[in-house]
């Protein structure tokens, strides 16, 4: 699940044969690549994809395998097969896809990216104004969803009619004189009324929650969908994908690797502190002094502050939240169609320590979170098990802080 930046709709992750080509699964994920030797070709003629595909593997947490490997066991299989799957695979695209939030900065880009994938039927844009212009531009795309805008509340329930992936990018980003409490107040409203329409109109659909602060809009999220009825842990995602992005990256470079071979675990939560990325479970592993550990930690941790910086106060890390939101979408799409070895980070509802929310590995599937991977906190160096202990205060407070407010509200109403 190594990112990727050849395949044209891949973004950052592996795309599966889907149910035309169980036959040929192997028990490690394959890239499909269409016209990957031109990143600016699109990868549909429109909305047929081209026939032909290249394999070449793509780590996951579980290992890798060569290219050479892979297209060995393919030659064992019936060449006479092979061609059939070569001739006529054809992506499905049968889910729709909403993105609450989309005329904002993480909500274009984010759209973008998931209107490229081949397995999404419809895209739902909504937000509060200026969707239209959006929802046009990206409808001259080439790609097989259509896109539907809808703007404002009384449109948000048609919205969600449906819907198989809710992504809520929406809210607003910390600003110049804002305190963190300016943001959670402002945000944390968003997204609870958001979930109240959400609950009302796709109960079942897989609901991923970007809106910051995540460690407190996920534990909102849960007690709105409670208060309705229709909670379901196993498919409440905080989007902390953007850790294990850069995870990856800074250690991609700092080590001198391809970066589609580096997959780093990032634990914990998904703001300052409470990022934990496990260095020391690297895929593959990686030789690294106690001096470039604390560093690249600090690095993952403060990284949405290198970006602010570097804008110069004109915006925050809005592409590459797009990029790995979008890649945690794919994620869930391929789960849904029933790719069986989809794993990701996501902060969600968990037992793996005491906190009820915690970000850690689990593997995807139809329903949801199928299992989580408590082997990723087994083993851990002394560094990271303190920093393991000493994020868990921060969290705490946080998670009771967004269980209060949607009590809060309730009590209210």
């Amino acid at each position: 699940m190594a990112a990727t930046s050849a395949a044209a709709f891949s973004v950052g992750t592996n795309c599966s044969l889907g149910h035309k080509a169980a036959a040929f699964q192997q028990s490690k994920p394959c890239a499909l690549r269409f016209n990957s030797q031109n990143p600016l070709k699109s990868s549909f003629n429109g909305l047929k994809a081209t026939p032909s595909f290249n394999c070449e593997t793509e780590t996951s947490f579980s290992g890798k395998e060569t290219a050479s490997a892979l297209r060995a066991s393919f030659a064992r299989k019936a060449h006479k097969e092979a061609l059939v799957v070569q001739s006529q695979f054809q992506p499905q695209a049968s889910y729709k896809v909403a993105v609450l939030g989309a005329a904002g900065g993480i909500g274009q880009p984010l759209a973008l990216l998931i209107k490229m994938s081949p397995l999404v039927s419809s895209l739902h844009l909504y937000d509060i104004a200026n969707v239209k212009g959006v929802a046009a531009d990206l409808s001259h795309c080439n790609t097989p969803s259509e896109v539907l805008d809808f703007t404002g509340a009384a449109e948000l329930p048609n919205s969600l009619k449906g819907v198989d992936v809710v992504v809520i990018p929406a809210g607003v980003p910390r600003k110049p004189g804002m305190t963190r409490d300016d943001l959670f107040n402002i945000n944390a409203g968003i997204v609870k009324n958001l979930i109240e329409a959400v609950a009302d109109n796709c109960p079942d659909a897989f609901i991923h929650i970007i809106s910051n602060p995540v460690n407190s809009t996920v534990p909102i999220a849960a007690e709105v969908l409670k208060q309705k009825g229709v909670y379901n842990p196993k498919k409440l995602f905080g989007v902390s994908t953007l850790d294990v992005v850069r995870a990856n990256t800074f250690v991609a470079q700092k080590k001198n690797l391809k970066l589609i071979d580096v997959d780093v675990p990032v634990v914990g939560g998904h703001a300052g502190i409470t990022i934990l990325p496990l260095l020391s479970k690297t895929n593959p592993s990686v030789s690294l002094t106690d001096e470039e550990v604390e560093q690249l930690t600090v690095r993952i941790q403060n990284a949405g502050t290198e970006v602010v910086e570097a804008k110069a106060g004109a915006g925050s890390a809005t592409l590459s939240m797009a990029y790995a939101a979008a890649r945690f979408v794919e994620s869930s799409l391929r789960a849904l169609d029933g790719d069986g070895d989809v794993y990701e980070c996501s902060y969600v509802a968990s037992d793996l320590t005491e906190l009820p929310f915690f970000a850690s590995r689990v593997k995807l599937g139809r329903n949801g979170i199928e299992a989580f991977i408590p082997s990723d906190l087994q083993g851990l160096t002394e560094y990271e098990q303190k920093a393991l202990e000493a994020l868990k205060p921060e969290l705490k407070a946080s998670i009771e802080k967004g269980i209060a407010f949607a009590n809060k509200q309730t009590v209210t109403a």
